[in-house]
């Protein structure tokens, strides 16, 4: 049995955490670490037990407490050599990793810990983006979040996914309309930015088409404060499930809060 607990899901902050009892580790460290201590400990959880960190990338919103976690409490990082060399020098990490940062190629697969970790890269304006397809207890499980879009190569990870946690950050119209300039505005939707509502339900209707995995669960993941919510995001992809006729197939299907912990769910 796997516990998943979402830290936080957003341009605050992201910060994901897998356990099987076992063996514990987390996907990005954008959570401060006394808030992430707390959050852990709620559900009987510590940040003294886990075991690795994965990096999908370096903005702020995914690294901002990487640096502190890892030299306070000894955590190892696993990232891209790309993304090692950028953390040398980002504001959030350099100084503090030490030479605790392990490279994982893109496209191999590797284990780490007893966990099979799959890094996949994702368009996205960082330095590097990359997904993580793993396998641990049992479950095939894929992180998809700040994608500008969905390339074949990325939805291959989600059709052979059991447990899915993507991002649907936009509401088209809301971004159309809202108040962001259009400079930003195009940087969101201009394919090395972030996924659109309309965009993670196209891919769960493919996802459910053409699956290799069992896909039980879907997390919603990275919705915009500004130009998303979460009935927004959870409605368009049950309207585009439904269209395609496919909702006797349905997972389950919720979206992760921003700026503050998720429940804790079972995988």
């Amino acid at each position: 049995m796997i516990s998943f607990l979402s830290l936080s899901s957003g341009s605050s902050g992201n910060c994901y955490f897998f356990t099987d009892g076992q063996t514990s580790f987390l996907i990005d460290a954008g959570v401060g670490p006394r808030s992430c201590a707390k959050k852990l400990s709620e559900h009987g959880f510590s940040l003294s037990q886990v075991e690795f960190i994965l990096v999908t990338h370096d903005h702020i919103d995914h690294v901002k407490a990487l640096g502190i976690i890892s030299s306070k409490y000894h955590k190892p990082v696993y990232t891209t050599n790309l993304l090692k060399q950028a953390l040398l020098h980002n504001v959030c990490t350099r100084g503090y990793l030490s030479g605790n940062v392990h490279v994982i190629e893109p496209g191999k697969a590797t284990e780490i810990c007893g966990v099979g970790v799959l890094a996949f890269e994702v368009p996205h304006d960082a330095t590097q983006t990359v997904g993580f397809h793993l396998c641990f207890g049992g479950r095939r499980i894929t992180l998809i979040t700040d994608c500008g879009r969905m390339s074949e190569p990325v939805m291959d990870y989600a059709l052979r996914s059991d447990t899915l946690i993507l991002e649907s950050n936009y509401d088209m119209l809301m971004l159309e309309n809202g108040p962001y300039t259009a400079l930003l505005k195009d940087r969101i939707r201009g394919g090395m930015g972030h996924l659109s509502n309309d965009e993670a339900a196209g891919t769960l209707v493919e996802a459910l088409r053409r699956r290799i995995g069992r896909l039980e669960q879907v997390f919603l993941c990275h919705l915009s404060d500004n130009n998303n919510t979460p009935q927004a995001a959870l409605q368009t992809s049950l309207k585009a499930i439904s269209d395609a006729g496919l909702s006797e197939n349905m997972p389950l299907l919720e979206t992760l809060p921003r700026g503050k912990a998720s429940r804790l769910y079972t995988l």
